[in-house]
């Protein structure tokens, strides 16, 4: 009888004993999200930091993570010192222009591989898929090469032409089209509906969040791009960020805050765009995959 009336108890013990290893396992992992998330912004919070520090001040030991006198000017003094307006507008050109082919062809290729029956379509999806495993290095001589006699190095176009298409756009928006019911497409079809209607007036509408996961990795891989600008863009006048940033590096070696101030201005607009699509590259990669 005394064993009957301390099951309960003994049950009761083990769930509190349960609840408390849950709460100081969350506590542990917030502690640790916590630990990472400071060594991952403390490299920019010293970027910006050191952008309003005098030149003296930016490798002072003990480091001063406050400028004792904010030096604003360095803000205005880069405009005037450095051609930045033309290298933020030929990088928000590319960028922008390469982000929209890429999320049209991805999209549009992705829903010929995920919805449109045809002879060899999984081992050519195969095929374009390992040309993820080929590093751009091993032919990337051939390629200019190729963009040279076309009369296209040393144009904004030649990056447009080698970025406008990529294999992991494709597998990213299969793998979210593959998790719409194709009932729907075979209802479109029956109605009369064309398979590019149905891309543009059910497909799109529906993969929102996968569109916005692609284009934000597009848009910051072209704005980071360091190789390919520096291969095809000799002209100073087609100059990106990347490589207008080194060349004021090597003119201006021993201005470490003005250099700084340069980072923060290449890297403010990918912060702010990311901060505005998080909520959309997190749901679509969150769902991308996901059988519907």
């Amino acid at each position: 009888m005394s064993l009957l009336l301390d099951k309960p108890a003994v049950a009761a013990r083990r769930d509190h004993h349960r609840r408390r290893s849950f709460k100081w396992g969350r506590f542990a992992g917030y502690l640790l999200l916590a630990v990472a998330s400071v060594a991952v912004l403390l490299p920019f919070y010293w970027m910006v930091v050191s952008s309003l520090k005098t030149n003296n001040e930016v490798f002072t030991l003990p480091v001063q993570w406050l400028p004792a006198d904010p030096q604003w000017h360095h803000y205005v003094d880069i405009w005037t010192r450095s051609d930045m307006t033309t290298w933020l507008g030929n990088t928000v050109l590319l960028s922008v222009v390469v982000t929209l082919l890429q999320v049209f062809t991805g999209s549009f290729a992705a829903y010929g591989f995920a919805k449109i029956r045809f002879p060899g379509r999984d081992l050519l999806f195969l095929a374009y898929l390992g040309t993820l495993a080929v590093p751009w290095q091993s032919y990337m001589i051939p390629q200019f090469v190729l963009l040279s006699k076309m009369h296209l190095s040393d144009t904004l176009w030649s990056i447009i032409a080698i970025q406008a298409f990529g294999a992991l756009g494709v597998f990213l928006m299969k793998q979210f089209y593959e998790s719409i019911p194709d009932e729907l497409i075979d209802a479109a079809r029956i109605d009369g509906m064309s398979e590019f209607g149905i891309y543009r007036r059910i497909m799109l509408p529906l993969s929102t969040p996968a569109l916005a996961s692609l284009a934000l990795i597009t848009l910051v891989n072209t704005w980071n791009d360091f190789l390919g600008p520096l291969l095809y863009l000799r002209s100073s006048d087609l100059w990106t960020i990347q490589l207008g940033l080194r060349t004021f590096i090597s003119q201006y070696n021993a201005e470490y805050a003005l250099i700084m101030t340069g980072s923060v201005l290449s890297v403010l607009p990918i912060v702010v765009v990311f901060l505005l699509g998080q909520r959309y590259f997190v749901e679509g990669i969150a769902t991308t995959g996901l059988k519907g």
